[in-house]
């Protein structure tokens, strides 16, 4: 991808419109940019601080704690103040001691991974919370629900500290180094807030809505994906769109999900109709299509009905290989070689994979399905390393800590689990 001339125009399928391309600044990124546009936030990339966990994890099982009915429990702490299913997870990235959970009981809770101890409830929601995560620097968590009541607290003093009701809400994420808040709506909208003091801007999309979206890597832009099947590349500071992927280029089906890689040089795109399109980010162009060989081998279908057997429901670039891994909702985990593009293993699972993350500075992906599994695959081999199970329903979300020492997962049966994960040799 690296090596795509640079184009002064990009074309798109039949008579469509043509998008002008305008040039990155190959330059490292200045982040000062975007904070002339928005006063007072600091763009600029804090040092990691290698945060040690002094007091050491206590993970002993709660008492009361109800052990799976389908099997063995191999979860080290169980939050059950949920009364429905949890939809979402997140975990502050700072020190990663705290989760933020929210669920269809129109409620979200801030605890400690530690001992599922509650630190405090986001509450005000009045419609399922399918968003939930904290900044940057772990002092703010932002919460969402389904009608686009947008929340968000102090995790210091556990107030309240900005709310905002948009359209209905699509997805939401905080940018990788600022206090600036995106999320994607129903009537196709991108929004971005400067938190607390609410400085708003728009990206307006098609007239459908905005499925999916990611920050890239440089703070400066962010990739929108929409159920038209388009993708567009924006300019967080000047509001426009840098490249416009839609008819051959973008998706035959609505996005369901976006992926960057380390550096932010390439994006993978999914979607319904069961494709996954690796994109260079700087010149807007596709570089590569994946789909998995049991679909692609498949007589043609008709439009929308790919859809009912099969779509792309996660991705994510390997950190330190040029692997990618999609996972497919009939349960397929294919690992694709990206400098040969050809696929390299496929990990079957008994259902749908619901999500999938790689651990940094690994070869390792996990995976977790509507069986309520999760699942370490090695995408070197293909070779399955180990699973945790004690959900008694299908897992809805998890989240992996910095040092891939714990798994925290979501599910259908009302509770979140903390799964301390083995370190095998690998």
């Amino acid at each position: 991808a690296a090596d795509t001339p640079p184009l002064e125009t990009l074309s798109f399928h039949g008579d469509e419109e043509i998008i002008e391309v305008v040039e990155l600044d190959p330059g490292p990124p200045d982040p000062d940019d975007l904070a002339q546009e928005m006063e007072d936030v600091d763009f600029e990339e804090e040092e990691e601080e290698e945060e040690g966990n002094d007091e050491g994890w206590v993970l002993e099982p709660q008492e009361g704690v109800v052990g799976s009915m389908e099997g063995p429990d191999d979860s080290e702490v169980t939050f059950a103040l949920h009364s429905a299913s949890v939809f979402c997870v997140s975990l502050d990235p700072k020190t990663n001691t705290l989760a933020v959970t929210g669920g269809e009981d129109d409620k979200a809770f801030v605890w400690r991974l530690s001992d599922g101890e509650l630190l405090f409830e986001c509450a005000g929601h009045k419609d399922s919370v399918t968003c939930a995560g904290f900044s940057h620097d772990s002092t703010l968590v932002a919460t969402g629900d389904m009608s686009g009541l947008l929340k968000v607290w102090q995790v210091e003093t556990k107030e309240e500290v900005w709310s905002f009701e948009a359209g209905d809400l699509e997805w939401m994420e905080w940018h990788p180094r600022a206090p600036v808040l995106l999320a994607g709506t129903a009537d196709g909208n991108t929004w971005m807030w400067k938190v607390p003091n609410g400085d708003c801007k728009t990206f307006q999309g098609p007239n459908c809505p905005a499925t999916c979206g990611r920050v890239l890597p440089d703070g400066k832009r962010a990739v929108v994906g929409y159920e038209d099947g388009t993708i567009r590349i924006w300019d967080l500071k000047q509001g426009n769109p840098i490249h416009v992927l839609k008819g051959t280029e973008g998706h035959q089906g609505p996005l369901t999900c976006v992926a960057t890689n380390q550096d932010g040089s390439l994006i993978l795109t999914g979607s319904v109709d069961c494709q996954a399109k690796l994109v260079s980010a700087t010149t807007g162009k596709v570089v590569g299509v994946f789909r998995p060989e049991t679909v692609a081998s498949q007589p043609s279908l008709g439009e929308g009905e790919e859809s009912e057997s099969n779509s792309v429901e996660s991705l994510g670039f390997c950190s330190v290989m040029p692997l990618a891994a999609v996972g497919y909702l009939d349960g397929t985990l294919a690992i694709y070689d990206l400098s040969t593009q050809t696929l390299r293993h496929q990990c079957q699972h008994q259902s749908g994979i619901v999500q999938l993350l790689w651990e940094a500075g690994t070869a390792v992906v996990y995976t977790c399905s509507l069986d309520g599994v999760v699942r370490l695959w090695d995408a070197r081999t293909g070779r399955l390393l180990t699973d945790y199970r004690g959900h008694t329903a299908e897992i809805l979300d998890f989240a992996l800590s910095k040092d891939a020492s714990l798994v925290v997962t979501t599910s259908g049966d009302h509770k979140a689990k903390v799964f301390c994960v083995q370190r095998p040799d690998r």
